[in-house]
């Protein structure tokens, strides 16, 4: 009897643990956090009574402290019962937001704000280094892009209900919003995560591997590079957008929806196929999507035609966030405690620079330009990860994985 022909059928995806959830929600927590401030800037402004451009270096303030409390950071913690951590991180954040809404002036405000951030510099590498212990090794792909889809719905829900309630109440109430949900999300971490998820402590020698390998460092420099093309004009999206087309608080909100609707898909497509189709090669089609947006910028001279032209921003936006953890872990395993920390510390530069230079622009009357300084950074990040996919792992980094 002939052998019964073989299915073309791809095999089920194995359903993920629930443990994923509540890192999830604690993502998408922190990214509401985070991206509160990008949300309520005119609202800022107007209440402190300074202008846009001062109002925006809250973002950069926050992303450089991000930036250099990443790694550092990651070293402090690495002892520690991730259960413990995670949760007592998000209990810090809800208390600090909580004291930001009560804060009477920009001085003040500027100060608790840096105290606030320490937690996503925590939060975010940390969630994403403890997966590999929650998972088998081939659902960590799909595991990390499924734990970085909260930044995804930060966007979709988080940054329009922050834009909501600044325009529409105050900023305050935005930045009390959130810290109840910091609360909410630290009882469920607390409740869910099993006790004993430790990743293996980054020795010297370890951070020294990861910082000498080129593979490891020109993907770092990718996520530098895209951040702060993409935060030159993403930090200034509702003073841009009142200034341009006159928008409305809930015209803003309702565009920063719909960008997150698309950022949520495009973190979905990507967090089905990312192990078929390569973490290198999403990063490149992510990447590339949003230069296309900034490419096609100057056509969005009324709101639905900017609408059409956030669509590939969107999409490429939170995505290349997630296939770039994956691409890490992917390189080397072992160090992904330490190499995460590291990009996630370049996010939070590419912010800071992003911001700052956006600031710098339109304190000059660049504001009309800011895309065009975007899309450089963009098609700067697409080259370096070109050549980043070309390199070599090192040897005891291929031993690691």
């Amino acid at each position: 009897m002939p052998a019964p022909p073989e299915s073309t059928t791809a095999p089920a995806l194995a359903p993920l643990p629930r443990v994923l959830w509540p890192l999830l929600f604690g993502n998408f927590v922190i990214g509401t956090g985070v991206m509160v401030v990008p949300g309520t800037l005119n609202e800022i402004s107007a209440s402190l009574h300074i202008s846009v451009a001062t109002a925006g270096q809250l973002i950069a303030a926050a992303a450089a402290v991000m930036c250099l409390g990443a790694p550092v950071l990651a070293s402090v913690v690495a002892g520690w019962d991730r259960r413990r951590l995670l949760a007592l991180t998000l209990c810090w954040y809800a208390v600090f937001l909580g004291l930001s809404a009560l804060m009477p002036s920009f001085a003040s405000l500027l100060v608790v704000r840096i105290f606030t951030v320490l937690a996503p510099a925590i939060f975010t590498p940390q969630a994403a280094a403890c997966v590999g212990l929650l998972v088998p090794p081939e659902q960590r792909g799909r595991a990390i892009s499924f734990v970085f889809l909260g930044w995804s719905v930060a966007s979709v829900l988080g940054l329009p209900l922050g834009a909501f309630l600044g325009g529409t109440l105050d900023w305050r109430a935005a930045f009390a919003a959130v810290a109840v949900l910091g609360a909410v999300s630290a009882v469920w971490v607390w409740r869910a995560m099993p006790d004993g998820i430790k990743p293996p402590a980054m020795s010297r020698a370890a951070w020294a591997e990861a910082l000498r390998s080129p593979a490891l460092m020109l993907c770092v420099a990718v996520t530098l590079l895209y951040s702060a093309g993409q935060f030159v004009l993403f930090s200034y999206f509702a003073p841009y957008f009142k200034a341009m087309l006159a928008t409305t608080p809930v015209e803003l909100s309702l565009l920063f929806a719909w960008f997150g609707a698309f950022g949520l898909l495009g973190n979905i497509l990507i967090s089905r196929r990312i192990d078929r189709l390569g973490a290198p090669r999403a990063v490149m089609w992510g990447v590339g999507a949003m230069a296309l947006s900034l490419l096609l910028w100057p056509l969005g001279s009324n709101l639905v035609l900017v609408a059409l032209v956030l669509i590939p921003w969107a999409l490429g936006c939170f995505s290349s966030n997630s296939a770039q953890q994956a691409r890490l872990v992917g390189i080397a395993p072992a160090l992904a405690s330490g190499s995460i920390a590291l990009n996630s510390s370049a996010m939070y530069a590419g912010q800071a620079l992003g911001a700052g230079s956006g600031g710098w622009l339109i304190a000059h009357g660049g504001m009309g330009s800011l895309h065009w300084f975007a899309l450089a950074g963009l098609l700067a990040s697409m080259a370096m990860s070109w050549w980043a996919s070309r390199q070599p792992a090192h040897a005891s980094l291929k031993s690691a994985v």
